[in-house]
């Protein structure tokens, strides 16, 4: 039996971010607890896991994946990221914990009766573009928690992913903010979720010449971090003019207490604690523009 919507005409985009999802999986709670249900949702990097943890209405994980993983020995830090396991131990994280019976089971049946169009952006090494991954991508939860993988791949932090013979790094090099795939689709209105305070800007990548040292073989990875301050920036331009015209609601977090790489538990609890706090005092905005 397919789980149905009730927000047909708006499509749902999850910012990435690493960590500072901790915010958002607070206000994802308020989505699913007043039974918000889009039927489009589009999601890069720490979005993407967002993305299948809404889809999938699983209020527990939503909250887990981004504050109660950090308690797990086995869940990163430098001694993980030394050993070419990733700073994030993504293997771990997004092959092992989802299994059945494992420590962050995934409900993969609802989540595949959910009647959504899901889009999540992966940024493909050797082609130097974003790839869009849909269900249509998704026969097993394993192809699903690797298309999550890939869109997650932190550059030099995890290890790239490979999916279907294709090797991915993090669909944020792409700019990070799935509002061009949600357009190509037909969508008009857009309720975005970011995870930068209002006004911001991205700057230039700092560390350039390590960079380019890393990724001297890929050149379209290098490229696409180099501008993707731009990129990220025109998208934001974009949305505020969208925003002005009526056509989209931008969620910004009121204040952004943790940084994409945080493992702090208390600080991610408080983190998400505030994300939740912000949703129910704007859940009437949320309305009047979604209803």
């Amino acid at each position: 039996m397919k789980l149905e919507n009730n927000i047909k005409d708006t499509a749902l985009i999850f910012e990435g971010g690493g960590m500072r999802g901790s915010y958002t999986a607070g206000m994802l709670n308020v989505l699913l607890e007043n039974e918000l249900y889009f039927d489009y949702v589009a999601g890069i990097s720490a979005g993407s896991s967002h993305s299948v943890n809404y889809l999938s209405r699983d209020q527990v994980r939503a909250k887990s994946a981004f504050v109660d993983f950090v308690l797990d020995p086995e869940f990163g830090g430098w001694r993980s990221f030394f050993k070419g396991e990733g700073y994030f131990k993504s293997k771990y994280l997004y092959e092992v914990t989802p299994l059945p019976g494992a420590k962050f089971p995934f409900d993969f049946e609802t989540f595949m009766s959910n009647s959504a169009t899901l889009k999540i952006g992966a940024f493909d090494r050797d082609k130097g573009i974003v790839k869009y991954h849909s269900k249509d991508d998704i026969k097993t939860l394993q192809d699903l928690m690797l298309i999550v993988r890939a869109s997650s791949s932190m550059p030099i932090f995890m290890p790239e992913t490979e999916f279907q013979n294709h090797i991915y790094v993090d669909g944020g090099l792409g700019g990070g903010i799935a509002l061009d795939v949600a357009k190509n689709d037909g969508m008009k209105k857009y309720f975005v979720v970011l995870t930068r305070p209002k006004g911001y800007r991205k700057s230039p990548m700092k560390y350039s010449r390590i960079i380019k040292t890393y990724y001297r073989k890929y050149p379209s990875v290098v490229e696409a971090m180099m501008n993707r301050h731009i990129v990220y920036n025109q998208t934001l331009e974009e949305l505020e003019a969208l925003e002005s015209e009526g056509k989209a609601f931008l969620v910004y977090p009121e204040v952004m207490p943790v940084s994409s790489r945080e493992t702090g538990y208390s600080k991610l609890h408080n983190s998400y604690q505030l994300g939740y706090e912000q949703g129910i005092r704007d859940l009437p905005n949320w309305k009047a523009f979604l209803f």
